[in-house]
């Protein structure tokens, strides 16, 4: 759902789901066991008290009208303002989530917008990634709709932090309404904007009328699978395991198609907005209207991620976590034990390296043992091709602690061309958590690392 808008024309490719069987729809089913042959690797079933917000462990809830720093509206011209209220966001006390959009006196709109705390959401290497939610859009339909624009869907983590980087990190849509149409929409954002292979700001889509009840009346079952299995791999979409929407590896080509997988996965996104490009686009006219009512909730049973076959996820790291680190031995930059705003990638020297890396981002790494001290300086292994320059900055225990060293870094000549580069510190002793912190006064991405150390 982010920087585009759709065409009126996208409402002539809904398709007739006539003869379908229906989807039992109970309200307040539980998590099903993970299907035949995947294993579940995260999952919320919302069943907490009536008017309490989501698991802060699981999820960020959103506010305002943008992303500090990012663009305006969140990018598709929405109207509302999303708040942490539980009048838009709350459990139902039956197993549901509730997000719900409210018109006030004035007639302005606010609803709610949550994102998972976890960005790592990938296919494993020659497996297959499932992202699955069993969902009621808001049962309102005609013009009485016109503006509702909930959805279900996933952005590539490097976005997290930079907000300037779509669509080239990927976006996939797992579904998508507006207007109380009976459809699910399923898209795929990716390359470039305008146009690229992703035919953006549109994006690859496709559509379908949800099968038996309507997609308003009654639960639907809305997943998404990445398939690194199969050769060319695969994006596929599905309502109540119909699939009606598939995207190939051939037809994004490179390189697009390594710029929205290579990265450290994807977090998942669940809201409602009111109106912006895609309802507007759709009806033929702004939205919402004089005739859009309000309180109309979407309502969320679970959301479940799952894996089938394949390695992992993400590659074994030299520093496993838990284990203690050598400060004055090679700290691979991949190996970090969390991090905000940053991904990995294939590194020219081998390996992997940390990369998309802008103002504010940040990698920590557990159980560095430094001894007795004597820490003369600390180097690490960097490329850059930017102008943009920035700060590489460590901070020990905390990141709300002072750099205890730093240097900077410009443009190296191009992002995988390395170079060793010192950073005076202060002496440590003693075993601690160590963070590399990046800080530029610039929102673009501004450095790459593969490896640092400490030395004496």
């Amino acid at each position: 759902m982010t920087l585009r808008t759709r065409l009126a024309a996208a409402a002539a490719t809904l398709l007739t789901a006539a003869g379908l069987t229906a989807i039992a729809a109970s309200a307040d089913a539980a998590l099903p066991p993970p299907p035949s042959g995947w294993t579940q690797v995260w999952a919320d079933d919302f069943t907490g008290a009536a008017n309490t917000l989501p698991s802060g462990a699981n999820w960020i809830i959103d506010t305002g009208h943008n992303y500090p720093g990012g663009p305006a509206n969140w990018g598709t011209g929405e109207i509302q303002n999303y708040t942490n209220s539980t009048a838009n966001l709350a459990h139902d006390g039956s197993g549901n989530l509730r997000i719900t959009p409210i018109r006030n006196a004035n007639g302005q709109w606010t609803s709610a917008r949550i994102e998972t705390q976890r960005t790592d959401f990938k296919a494993p290497t020659g497996g297959v990634l499932r992202i699955e939610g069993r969902i009621q859009m808001p049962n309102v339909t005609g013009d009485a709709a016109l503006g509702y624009w909930p959805a279900f869907w996933a952005l590539g983590a490097p976005y997290r932090g930079n907000y300037q980087n779509w669509p080239a990190i990927g976006e996939f849509d797992v579904m998508e309404n507006v207007n109380g149409i009976n459809s699910v929409w399923g898209v795929l954002h990716c390359g470039v904007n305008p146009g690229g292979p992703c035919n953006e700001t549109n994006g690859l889509g496709a559509s379908r009328a949800c099968p038996g009840s309507t997609c308003q009346s009654a639960f639907h079952t809305y997943a998404f699978e990445w398939d690194r299995s199969v050769s060319p791999n695969q994006l596929r979409w599905y309502v109540d395991g119909q699939q009606y929407h598939t995207v190939t590896q051939a037809q994004i080509g490179e390189p697009h198609w390594s710029n929205m997988t290579s990265h450290n996965g994807y977090f998942l996104l669940l809201n409602v907005a009111m109106g912006g490009g895609f309802p507007n686009g759709v009806a033929g006219f702004t939205t919402p209207t004089a005739a859009t009512v309000s309180g109309r909730s979407m309502l969320v049973d679970y959301v479940a991620v799952y894996t089938r076959g394949g390695g992992p996820t993400t590659p074994p790291t030299s520093n496993p976590p838990g284990g203690v680190r050598d400060a004055y031995a090679q700290i691979q930059a991949e190996s970090f034990n969390a991090q905000g705003g940053i991904a990995t990638e294939a590194c020219s020297e081998g390996g992997q390296n940390i990369g998309w890396i802008a103002n504010g981002d940040w990698a920590q790494y557990n159980n560095v043992e430094f001894g007795s001290g004597g820490v003369r300086d600390f180097v690490a292994r960097v490329a850059s091709g930017t102008a943009a320059s920035g700060l590489v900055e460590v901070r020990i225990d905390s990141r709300s602690n002072a750099p205890i060293g730093s240097f900077a870094i410009a443009s190296t000549g191009g992002w995988q061309t390395w170079r060793s580069v010192p950073g005076n510190v202060a002496n440590v002793t003693g075993r601690h958590t160590v963070f590399l912190t990046f800080t530029s006064g610039q929102p673009n991405d501004f450095v790459n690392v593969n490896w640092f150390q400490f030395r004496r």
